[in-house]
């Protein structure tokens, strides 16, 4: 699989918070409850990718504008990373079709 580059883990934890005006003990807990799973150095580090920082993002925005509780932040987090994976999926096929009616 190949990684792109908002993938790439790059940001310890101290900046991430900084990025996004919460605490670090914030991010931790979001990592406990399964928000975002940032990546590991070999020191056991965490780094968090720029999907990560957008996913955090996303997620206090939530919080803050609607109220949602944690438990409905990974429900709408989870859906849009489907719904993201279906558009994909179309995308391709639509290119395949195109290739096809070319052929």
């Amino acid at each position: 699989m190949v990684k792109s580059k908002d993938s790439e883990p790059c940001y310890v934890i101290s900046v991430a918070a900084r990025m996004l005006n919460m605490r670090t003990y914030t991010l931790r807990y979001y990592e406990k409850v399964g928000l975002v799973e940032p990546s590991r150095s070999h020191g056991n580090i965490r780094l968090y990718s720029i999907r990560d920082i957008n996913k955090l993002r996303k997620a206090k925005e939530l919080i803050e504008d609607l109220g949602v509780n944690i438990a409905g932040i990974s429900v709408i987090l989870h859906m849009a990373d489907h719904m993201a994976d279906m558009e994909r999926q179309i995308n391709e096929m639509e290119e395949e079709i195109r290739r096809l009616k070319t052929i």
